[in-house]
């Protein structure tokens, strides 16, 4: 007697177990994040199936509920490779996989986090050019559903929802212009893009919305594990920095033709 499942998923991460076979960690929307084995999973044709960010049909097989298990996967979105010639767009994949990697307790359905994360993925090739602001509202989607959620809807002190610029960085809640005013330098920037759908957005905003995340993830989903941020969340926000840095030096004068 066995016990087993199949249905849609995200690879997380792949590392190589053996001469041939890879540890897997998938994201499903009834089984949470789950592992298994997959025999073969360093093979020339199954590497490319085991790429994080890939959306692949798994099947996961085991005789008992508890164990490893056995897993094996058809492609359906080669996310990977998709990104793989924008450094971007690749950086906020790594990011994304391995924040829910680290973040989502192992074998418990996280349904919004998952189809959060598939609509971040299809993004990705959809509108590339806004890769980060998809990071950061997945994030959020993921802290809410972990109970750590921040609450935008309107200013902690007065209560209106009328300029809204802050997050209180112990509370997650919104700050209006007026009433944090004089505690600006310890509250967190609000990006206007978190408010608004259709609010432009560049590297600096981007930026403010990855570094409010970042804290609570830090502070939250990964340090009540005692366990830091990923790497890979870390370069990709560095990635923005550096995007954000780059927008504000000066353009070169252009020289009148001779």
């Amino acid at each position: 007697m066995s016990t087993s499942w199949e249905g849609p998923a995200i690879v997380l991460s792949a590392r190589p177990h053996g001469e041939a076979g890879a540890l897997v960690s998938l994201l499903t929307e009834a089984m949470g994040r789950h592992p298994g084995l997959a025999k073969g999973g360093q093979s020339r044709a199954q590497t490319p199936v085991w790429q994080a960010g890939n959306l692949v049909e798994a099947r996961w097989v085991a005789r008992l509920a508890e164990q490893l298990g056995a897993v094996s996967g058809e492609l359906v979105h080669p996310a990977a490779a998709l990104a793989m010639e924008e450094p971007l767009t690749l950086a906020v994949l790594s990011a994304a996989c391995s924040v829910a990697d680290g973040a989502l307790p192992e074998r418990v359905a996280h349904p919004e986090s998952f189809h959060g994360l598939v609509r971040l993925i299809v993004s990705l090739t959809r509108a590339p050019e806004r890769a980060p602001e998809a990071l950061v509202r997945w994030e959020l989607i993921l802290l809410r559903e972990l109970g750590y959620g921040l609450d935008l809807e309107a200013c902690a002190v007065t209560g209106t929802n009328q300029e809204l610029v802050w997050v209180s960085p112990r509370t997650g809640r919104a700050v209006g212009r007026q009433a944090g005013e004089p505690y600006a330098g310890r509250l967190l920037p609000l990006p206007k893009f978190l408010l608004n759908e259709d609010a432009a957005a560049g590297p600096e905003e981007w930026l403010e919305g990855l570094r409010l995340t970042a804290h609570f993830l830090e502070r939250d989903a990964f340090g009540i594990h005692h366990r830091p941020l990923p790497a890979a969340r870390i370069r990709a926000q560095d990635r923005v920095a550096a995007l954000a840095e780059a927008a504000q030096l000066p353009k070169p004068e252009q020289q009148e033709p001779l």
